[in-house]
Formats: structure tokens, sequence, C-alpha cells
């Protein structure tokens, strides 16, 4: 459109004034050293003996497209008289605007002694195109105080100023200028304040504009397709595209990018289908739309056949596409294929670089993202945001810290947004350090991020985690407009601390805000209930959810999992288990583990196992959990087998690996396995922690190793627990050595002085040797401290209810009728007896 509106220019003669500087010229010689623009000016250079005059330099100029050419066609201009000439400086500017040369066309258009309406079109439309719209406003309001006629062809490169800065109320007044010179009955007028309402967000104006047009073509209608697909008009825009007869690329292109902007990314694949079946080819911008919702589906069979397409068709070279194409694999966790086609095809800016170092971080490839992170020359806030955030999502949150303090430094402070915060602030909750978080608290007031919901969610997180309730409380209140995340953190904060009352208070609140309760409401109402044992108001409110509308999610698996393990319900693990497998949610590693570790718990080696192997892409999470099941049931072989054919398939073991390895050892009975598998902990640089050496200790203890158990101990570089001095203890027990018990018994007891266990464990041993002194004497002690010891516990399930028993238990709301039916049955047997 804008090469139609100054297509005029050409038609214009050469002002009067200047004719005579054009009519003696000595003959003149361009030099043109680009061998891509040889043809382009071989006529050009058959004028080479003639003298030029402004036709001839207007023709070369709009054939040019290499700015050092045009340089000196510029300085040609000059050397023969044409400097002030008003028509060929016009040329000029639009040639340097063609060339993107901004600063060349500012130092013209500031020397330009004449301008016209074209001249002022030229350089207003070249600050359009670098993105300078304000600038372009300011340049426009300069005309207008100017004694110079206005026409049509100015005010559709206004308006784009207009929409590009999202300025709606200077657009309608510059329609009410329209207006009153009678330009809005043009076509080209009229298209480009649909254009500008639609960009705005004016959505209605937009379909006023067109009602009034006298006269409308595809641009018309491509315009106000393009305005409802923008404003989340989706089905309107797509409503007008089946309503119109005559549909074209361009039409087709902005409803599906409508679709893909709002989120409809099914409906995207779809469209682009029905595109091709009308017999529509998909351009660059088309696929510009269609892969990010290809990402979004995270469908790989879709991204690729699109990637096969796009080399077909020679878009490869495209950097839009190709940075969508990155994004489809890099979501997909193919990053491989990602980083080649980023390697070999992506243009290096910084919107490239990002995405590949989201790509590592989310595939937990960390170091891969910090190498191309340190070698960017010029990192955006998004840039430090992604490293930022890729380090929190990896549980680094020292180096996240770390990265942070040097934004700061290097950066400048300036630059750090709500992103940058929430994700600081979530690293600060992680490593609990209130201290850091207050004073990320304290930046925030005073850049004014606190009142957005993000950062505001973020404080609630790290607040709630700290248990400080009513900090976390003033830091929600501080935020303006909250959002269901805000109020998802206040929620989950409260469940984590144990505040059950308060939660159906807060759910009504969020109801009275306009906002309804969704998934991560839930998860984390599910969450805090679990991690505060209340596991049958977990399980309860997980099947609320599944009688709602509400979908329960992988998550919410993970977190119910979590509660039939620790109350060994098999029963209701596997009516879980049940709706993971019809979710598809069975074949994730992550559930998967959870699953071998519920059975586990839960009595069934044999589920555990079946759980185990069916999961798709094994890690060694799940290999973790399946070798803690064995040592859990007491199939110490079995799990040294495991292990080593874990260490055989290349796996690289971790603390939990070492430690359910070492508690296989210690069913077996295995000594030199126990200590070949210890010593293996330094060759992979895993440094032994307390419960590393408990096991050993219990393992030589066991074994009647007594000496080498506690020198052990000895050199243990931290202080024994009460834990590893009690598996010295029973070892002593069995093995009868009163002198390292008795040294083991008083260790406890200075631990424990309270643990009834601790007195009994010594008084068998002197029991057991014959000392019936020290034993009245420990009995005596028991009796004086009125210590008693704690009662066995036993549970069992019963129709979907927990049945939970101590000795001498009477609380149960049964008990008369429990005790009742026991009378009975001691009766009864007697009677047979």
């Amino acid at each position: 459109m804008a090469a139609l509106l100054i297509e005029p220019i050409t038609q214009q003669p050469p002002p009067p004034c200047h004719h005579n500087t054009n009519t003696n010229l000595k003959p003149t010689r361009l030099s043109f050293q680009s061998q891509k623009t040889k043809e382009t000016y071989n006529l050009h250079l058959a004028l080479r003996d003639k003298p030029l005059n402004s036709g001839a330099y207007a023709a070369i100029l709009e054939a040019c497209s290499c700015p050092n050419i045009g340089k000196q066609i510029h300085g040609h201009t000059l050397k023969n008289g044409f400097y002030g000439h008003e028509f060929i400086e016009t040329k000029l500017l639009q040639m340097y605007g063609k060339c993107e040369c901004l600063e060349d066309a500012i130092l013209l258009f500031d020397k330009m002694p004449n301008r016209n309406l074209h001249s002022w079109t030229a350089i207003l439309n070249l600050h359009n195109n670098h993105c300078l719209f304000e600038d372009a406003i300011s340049l426009f309001l300069q005309l207008l105080q100017l004694n110079v006629e206005l026409d049509f062809f100015v005010f559709p490169v206004v308006l784009k100023a207009c929409s590009g800065s999202f300025l709606v109320e200077l657009g309608r007044q510059i329609h009410g200028i329209l207006v009153k010179n009678q330009f809005v009955s043009n076509i080209y007028v009229g298209n480009a304040l649909i254009d500008m309402y639609g960009k705005c967000g004016s959505l209605l104006d937009a379909k006023q504009v067109l009602s009034k047009m006298p006269e409308r073509d595809s641009v018309s209608w491509n315009s106000i397709v393009t305005a409802c697909a923008s404003n989340g008009m989706v089905y309107e825009a797509l409503e007008l595209l089946e309503n119109n007869s005559t549909p074209n690329l361009i039409t087709w292109s902005a409803v599906i990018g409508g679709f893909s902007q709002n989120g409809f990314d099914k409906e995207t694949i779809e469209l682009l289908v029905r595109m091709q079946e009308a017999g529509f080819e998909p351009n660059a911008r088309t696929l510009a739309s269609v892969l990010p919702a290809s990402a979004r589906l995270k469908n790989l069979k879709i991204g690729q056949e699109l990637h096969g397409y796009i080399t077909r068709r020679g878009f490869i070279s495209n950097p839009f596409v190709v940075n969508g194409l990155v994004d489809v694999y890099r979501r997909c966790g193919e990053m491989v294929r990602a980083q080649k086609i980023f390697s070999n095809f992506s243009v290096r800016n910084t919107v490239s670089v990002n995405t590949m170092i989201v790509g590592y971080c989310e595939n937990g490839e960390i170091s891969k993202a910090k190498e191309l992170f340190d070698q960017m020359e010029a990192k955006d806030i998004v840039s430090w945001n992604s490293m930022i955030a890729g380090y929190v999502e990896n549980a680094m949150f020292n180096e996240a810290l770390s990265l942070f303090q040097d934004l700061q430094m290097q950066e400048g402070i300036e630059r750090i947004d709500s992103f940058t915060l929430g994700s600081v602030l979530t690293a600060c909750a992680h490593i609990g350090s209130l201290t850091k978080g207050k004073a990320m608290h304290s930046y925030a007031i005073a850049r004014g991020f606190n009142s957005n919901p993000f950062v505001g969610g973020a404080l609630v997180e790290m607040y709630s985690k700290s248990k400080d309730l009513l900090a976390a409380k003033r830091a929600f209140d501080e935020v303006t407009e909250r959002d269901t995340p805000a109020w998802n953190a206040l929620i989950a904060g409260y469940a984590r601390s144990n505040q059950i009352e308060q939660i159906q208070n807060l759910l009504q609140e969020m109801k009275n805000d306009g906002l309804a309760p969704n998934l991560y409401t839930w998860n984390g109402i599910i969450a805090g209930y679990v991690e505060n044992g209340h596991h049958e108001l977990a399980f309860r409110l997980f099947l609320e959810m599944q009688a709602s509308n509400l979908r329960p999610d992988i998550y919410t698996m993970g977190i119910v999992l979590t509660a039939c393990s620790r109350i060994a319900s098999i029963e209701r693990g596997k009516q879980v288990h049940g709706h993971m497998i019809r979710c598809g949610y069975e074949l994730d590693v992550y559930i998967g583990a959870a699953l071998v570790d519920m059975y586990a718990k839960s009595g069934s080696i044999h589920n555990a196992k079946i759980a185990f192997y069916r999961i798709s892409y094994p890690n060694l999470v799940s290999q973790n959990a399946l070798l803690t099941a064995y040592a859990m049931h007491g199939l110490g072989e079995e799990g040294i087998v495991f292990f080593r054919k874990m260490l055989r398939v290349g796996y690289r073991p971790d603390e939990v690996t070492f430690l359910s390895v070492l508690s296989s050892c210690v069913h077996a009975g295995s000594v030199e396995t126990g200590q070949e598998f210890f010593s293996l902990m330094e060759f992979y640089d895993v440094r032994p922690t307390m419960k590393h050496y408990t096991c050993m200790v219990d393992l030589l203890s066991r074994a009647g190793k007594l000496t080498d158990a506690y020198e052990l101990m000895r050199r243990i570089p931290i202080q024994p627990d009460s834990v590893t001095w009690g598996a010295l203890l029973g070892g002593c027990v069995i093995a009868g050595n009163i002198e390292l018990g008795e040294i083991a018994a008083k260790k406890l007891i200075e631990l424990e002085p309270e643990n009834t266990g601790n007195y009994i464990l010594l008084a068998n041993l002197y029991a057991h040797k014959g000392r019936w002194r020290d034993l009245a004497r420990m009995r005596q002690m028991i009796k004086d401290k009125r210590m008693h010891k704690s009662p066995g516990c036993s549970w069992i399930e019963d129709k979907d209810h927990m049945h939970v028993f101590l000795a001498c238990d009477k609380t149960h709301e049964r008990s008369e009728e429990i005790y009742g039916t026991l009378k009975n049955l001691a009766i009864h047997m007697k009677t047979v007896i």
C-alpha cells in the first residue's frame, strides 16, 4: 500500500527552478561496486556519457536497494548541483528508507531546505519501519504546524504510528481530521482506520468504519478479520472468513494467527488443514503462527511434518519460521534437533538464543544453557530472566541468587522487572532465606513491584513457606489486581501451615473477587493436607475433584499417591493407579516411581515391580524407587543384583542409591559387599551422610563386628546421632557385648533421656548376661522416671476407611462393640478348650 501512495512522485515534472542546472552538465561516470545489483543498473550505465537529469536520477534511485551505492548516487547528485532539489531529495529519502538507513535519512531530512508532503510521508514511514512510533507522531504534529496542504496518502502512515503506540484517542482525533477534510471515504484511509482501531483494541469503532465505507476491497475485509482475531473474537473472524466469497491467503493467515495467539492450538492446526483444502498454501507468516501452536501442543509428529514442508518450500531461511521450529523441538524435549536447526539455519539474535536457553533449562541441561548465555554479546532482560528461572526450575537456588547479583552489578538495576523478582523470591523461599527474601520485598516496594500479581504471589509463597502467614497475608493485600495464581499461593500457604479452618473462608473470598478456584487451587490444598498428615482429607478432596468438572492432573496424582504411601493403603492406591491408566499418566517416569514407592510401602513388591517395568523411559529416580523397595522388603540379594545392573547400564548413583543398596547389604548380611559399595561412593563423588554411616554401623554390628563398627563411629567426621548409637546397641544386645553396650546406652540416654526404648534395650542386655542387679537398677530407674513403653499400633482398611488401633485403646468410635466381640470370642475359645 505504501508503494501505491508514493507512486505519483515519479509522475511529477522537475521543478522549473532547477532546469538550468541540468542543461549544461559535464559527462559523468558512476561507480557501481555491487555485483548483485550490476544488472539492475545496466540501463543507467548506458547514460554515463550523457548528462543525468532529475528523471534519470529518480529511475536509478527507485531501483537502488544497496545503501553503499545509494550513498554514491547521493554524492553524485550533490556534485551535479541537485542540492535542495525537492523532487530528487524526496527520492533520496525514499531510497534511504528502503535501505533501512535511518540516520542518513534523518540527516538528509534535517538539511532539506524544501520539503513537500511526500518528503514528510517518507520520513514518517521510515520511523514507523523502525518502530519509532512516538517520534513519527511528533514529526506529524510538526507537520500540522506548517502551511502544508494535507492529502489522503499521509494519513495511513500516521494511523500506523497511532496503532504502534496504542494511542487510540489520538487515532480518533485524526479520524476527525479525516472527516473534516473528506478523506474518510478513501478506501486506503478507511482500511488504515480499521487497522488502527483493531490494533488498539477498539473493535466496535473498526466495525463502524467498515459499515460506513462506500467502497470495500479485499484489504478492507482482511483488516476487519484481523481486528476480530487480534481482539480475541476468533470465531467471529472465522465467520467473516466463511461468509466471504473471495477469501485470500491473507484472510486465512489472519484467522489462523488469531486462533494461535488466543491459545486455540488444536483449532489452529485444523484451520491450517482447511486452508490447504481450500487451495491456499501457507506462507512464512502463516507458518510463524502455526508453529507456536504446535509447540504448545508438544506434538512432535505435527512439528516434523511442518519441518518437512518448511524445508521443501524454502522457508528455512526465514528467521521467524526458524525460531518457531526451534521452539517446537525444545518444547518436545528434542534439544539435539533444536540445536541442529539453531546452529545451521537460525539468525543468532537474542530471540533465538533465548529460546535455546529456555529449552536447555527445561530439559535439565543447565550447563549448556549457561555456556550459551555467557557467549551472548548483548543480553536483554529476557536472557537474564530465562537463565535465573532455569536455575530455579533445576533447584539451583544459590546459583540463581548469584546470577541475580551479577545482573544488579553489570546490567544496571533499572532493567530488573517483575519476572526477575518473582524467580529470585522463589529461590529465597526454597533455600529458606527469609532475610534475603525480606530484602527483595523491600526492593519490590521501592520499585513499586509489590502490587504486581506475579511478585505478590511469589512473596506470599515465600512467607508461607517460612510459616509467617501474617506477613504472607500483608503481601497479598498489597496486590492491587489479585488474580487466580495469587489467591492459589495464599490458600496453599494456609494449607501448608495447617490452618485448615481458614481455607473455606479464603475460598469464599476468592469467589467474592469474581475468581473461581481451579485445579491448582485444589492441588495446593491437597498438598497441604498431605504435608500435615491429613491423608483422609486429601483423599476425600481428590474424590470430590473427580466428581466435579475438574480433571486431576499428573501433579494431583503424585500428591495423592504420596498420601496412599504414607497410610499404606493399597486399595486406595489401586484406585488412583486405575485413574492414572485412564488418563495416560502411568508411563510417566516420576508417576511410575511414585507407584513403585506406594506399592512397596503397602506391602506389594510384586505390584511395585510391575509398575517399574511399565515406565517408558526409566531414570535414576525410578531406579532408586525399586532399589529402595527391595531394601524395604528385606530382599537384600535382589537389591544388590539390581544395583550392579544399574552400574552396567550406565546410571551414575547418587546418595539415595547408595543408601538403598547399603540397606540391602544389611538385610543380606553381606559385609564385604557393603564395604565395597561404601568405598564406591568416593569414586562417584558422593559424600557419605550420617545415614550412610549408620547403615555401615548397622551392617557391621549385625555381623558381630562390633569393634569395627565402634572404630568406624569414632572416625565419622560428624557427631553420631541416636540412630547410629541405637544400631550399635542393637548389635551389642545380639552379641551380648556388655562393655560396648553400656557405652552406646549411655550415649543414647544422653541424647534421648526421655526415650524408654533405650533403657529397655540396656535392661535386656543385662538380662541376657545375667546381671540381675543391673537389670533391677534399670527397671527402678524406669519406674522412678515414670516412663512407659510406647504402645504398639496397628490399622486395618475396610471399605475405603482406615481404622487405627493402639494397645488398650478405647478411643475408637466402635470400641464398645469391638471389646464386646473380643469378649465373646474369648468365652467361645474357653468353651471350645
